[in-house]
């Protein structure tokens, strides 16, 4: 199937659609190497604790990304909503909501760096601990994070799988790319799944690679929404009749 005809709005929505992919990844390589990866040290609650006090406000910055990281999925599942829309409006409608349970994960992550913070700070009722229980509480907390991004994988996944499915469908973008999507996507459905279920899967296959392939076609199609847009690929364009 190919649509012959890309009204306006669609067009205007690939364009929304391909900056929010490529602003959605900066948001999120931003945050990790700036904080997560230079001051979450693994298997450390002391070191880490004192990097939460030190740094404070870097990991307040980092709540804030993740909010924006969650407003740009909202802004991003709308704007492919419009694109899929005349494909199938009810497989469109449906990845904006399981899109939405991934940008929810998002959230409490946020929260948990904050719970993590104010278990450092100097409220009157943390005295009662010992400041090894608090450091390994807040550690806990950051990694509850991770677990959130994790429990939130497969549905990211599953929504870059129906909407790469409609792209082929479709050939609003050329076919490879959205058979990549799909391949991507299903993959990171599928190892999703087994790690949470089989947590050593992590040793057998790289966690880093679970969602790299698709992090890479993300990256490709935002690019192509925002420079080349949408057109119905295999199908002449239909000649335009001047007024």
């Amino acid at each position: 199937m190919a649509i012959s005809v890309i009204d306006h709005s669609q067009r205007k929505a690939a364009k929304v659609a391909g900056f929010t992919f490529l602003f959605a990844i900066a948001i999120v390589v931003f945050s990790n190497y700036s904080v997560n990866f230079r001051f979450v040290i693994p298997n450390n609650a002391v070191e880490t604790a004192k990097n939460l006090i030190a740094h404070e406000t870097l990991f307040r910055l980092n709540v804030v990304c993740d909010l924006i990281y969650l407003l740009t999925l909202i802004v991003m599942s709308t704007s492919l909503y419009i694109i899929l829309k005349p494909v199938n409006k009810n497989l469109a409608l449906a990845t904006i909501f399981i899109r939405l349970i991934y940008a929810l994960m998002w959230g409490i992550m946020a929260l948990n760096i904050f719970n993590a913070l104010r278990l450092l700070g100097e409220a009157s009722y943390l005295p009662v601990f010992d400041a090894d229980q608090l450091q390994t509480l807040s550690r806990l907390h950051l990694s509850s994070s991770w677990d959130a991004y994790y429990v939130g994988l497969p549905f990211w996944g599953l929504a870059s799988t129906v909407c790469s499915y409609l792209l082929f469908k479709s050939r609003y973008i050329p076919r490879a790319l959205a058979a990549f999507g799909v391949i991507s996507s299903a993959w990171c459905v599928f190892c999703a799944f087994i790690y949470l279920i089989f947590p050593n899967y992590g040793e057998i296959v790289h966690i880093g690679l679970f969602d790299v392939p698709l992090t890479i076609f993300e990256i490709t199609l935002g690019f192509w929404l925002l420079f080349k847009g949408l057109r119905p690929y295999g199908v002449a364009q239909p000649n335009k009749i001047n007024q």
